[in-house]
């Protein structure tokens, strides 16, 4: 045997034998073992170089917070539970431009009451560029927050908050068993929250509340299953608020006092100017009182102060209300879907300059709930209603009501099978039905005008009887059986 083949032989054997002499380790063992967070191999340092472990057991409080008072700007979070036992304060004058980012791997738990993490601006200005002192575009602007994972462990625990930003900007972000999950409060400018999940929060999902804030989108998110309304408005000044391609639902607990899947209470403030497009809002059938959008404004002696908006292409269902407007003025309500409401569709109260057009009030058989899909205009002025698709309402006088109303336009809708009639007008002034197909057979009435006066009825094809009292213009209008 040659000399190379023998020593080649020896060394395989040598390897071979101290293979034998390792310990054994239990597979089992292994596999149920969390791997302990390493920094990322990137030169970048993490928040575990000061300290953090992300073992879900130790207290990480003390260590985050030194490297956000080292200034160093970006927080990452390298894969790992993060204890908190009270709020992280980032300071952003003190401390300079800061994001958080944890490529969605890491989760904090927060244990103590108040925000998770808490941004603090000093911007008083507006959004215009003249009112920016020098500090906010040195230190403050743009703080971020990007896939993390934030848990409530305590009754009192909060996603996110700020206060006085500009240019936060929120994404990837869940938040789920906290009270809130991002708090907007005092004042801040240029707000962008995106693709961001909301869910199964005590409270709101997301909360502006006693704000004064210019400049929120709000998109691509899923806000779900928080008790107490998914995005809600409390006594604040807002201008310019776009919330679209989300899907809201599910955002009202069985116990917790009237609110909605996106709610503006502004009996104190103000809210002007935006949006709600695109988007899913659905469920809370349980709930009493529940709405998928609610406005409310801050009361018939100035009920002006909510409005200037548009609810445009959206699919709402399963709710007492799917939109509910109170003390409201100048929205635009189109291109919605709205079906299986308990109670009301529709529900506009002591509101003016409402222009509803080309929006579906479907019953769809494919569900069978008991529901009632009214339609109803409750001592309102100056509307137009246009292309309204409405089927088979139950349990309620007519297909579309107004009450108490005055200089109101019901042109080219479409109202079929409705129990009981079709359209019904009680103490309504100087308005006009015209261009209406309504089919609701001989036993029931097509339109009926009860008191008010001035009211002209005309080219319309009907089926159905045409009760009206003096006072009412009736021309043109066939009825076919």
């Amino acid at each position: 045997m040659k000399l190379r083949t023998c020593v080649t032989i020896c060394l395989a054997l040598f390897v071979l034998s101290g293979l034998c002499l390792l310990p054994a380790t239990d597979s089992s063992q292994l596999l149920s073992q969390e791997p302990a967070a390493k920094a990322p191999a990137t030169g970048m340092k993490t928040v575990l170089d000061y300290g953090a472990k992300g073992d879900g057991q130790t207290d990480d409080t003390a260590a985050i917070q030194q490297m956000v008072d080292a200034s160093v700007g970006s927080l990452r979070f390298p894969r790992g539970q993060y204890r908190l036992t009270k709020p992280i304060v980032i300071d952003l004058t003190k401390v300079g431009p800061t994001s958080i980012s944890g490529d969605g791997t890491a989760t904090i738990l927060m244990e103590g009451a108040g925000p998770a993490f808490k941004f603090i601006g000093t911007h008083n200005g507006t959004a215009s560029p003249k009112t920016f002192q020098p500090v906010v575009w040195e230190k403050e602007r743009s703080p971020m927050v990007d896939g993390i994972e934030i848990v409530g462990k305590h009754p009192e625990a909060i996603g996110i908050q700020a206060i006085k930003t500009m240019q936060i900007t929120i994404t990837r972000l869940v938040v789920r068993k906290a009270l809130h999950g991002i708090h907007l409060t005092e004042r801040n400018r240029n707000v962008a929250i995106d693709d961001c999940h909301l869910y199964e929060n005590e409270g709101v999902g997301i909360y502006l509340e006693k704000l004064n804030l210019h400049q929120v989108n709000i998109s691509d998110s899923h806000i779900s299953y928080n008790k107490q309304g998914g995005i809600v408005v409390r006594e604040s000044e807002i201008r310019n608020i776009q919330i679209g391609n989300c899907d809201i639902e599910g955002n009202m607990g069985e116990k917790t006092p009237p609110t909605a899947n996106i709610l503006f209470d502004i009996s104190q403030g103000s809210l002007r100017e935006g949006a709600i497009f695109g988007c899913t809002i659905q469920h809370t059938n349980n709930a009493p009182n529940s709405a998928n959008v609610r406005f409310i404004g801050n009361g018939p002696e100035d009920p002006r102060k909510v409005g200037n908006f548009a609810i445009a292409d959206n699919s709402m269902s399963d709710v007492a209300t799917n939109i509910h407007l109170q003390h409201a003025r100048g929205i635009t309500i189109t291109g919605n879907t709205l079906w299986q409401a308990y109670e009301h569709n529709l529900l506009v109260e002591d509101c003016a300059h409402i222009v509803l057009g080309s929006n579906l009030m479907d019953r769809n058989p494919d569900y069978r709930a008991k529901t009632k899909d009214a339609n109803v205009f409750k001592d309102c002025t100056d509307c137009t209603l246009n292309a309204l698709n409405i089927l088979a309402t139950r349990d309620v006088p007519a297909g579309l009501i107004l009450e108490n109303c005055a200089r109101m336009n019901i042109t080219n809708c479409t109202i079929r099978r409705c129990q009981n009639g079709g359209i019904l007008l009680q103490n309504v002034k100087q308005s006009r039905v015209s261009d209406c197909l309504i089919t609701e057979g001989e036993k029931n009435f097509a339109i009926r005008v009860s008191g008010g006066q001035e009211i002209q009825i005309t080219d319309n094809l009907v089926s159905g009887d045409i009760d009206v009292g003096p006072g009412t213009e009736v021309s043109n209008t066939m009825t076919v059986y």
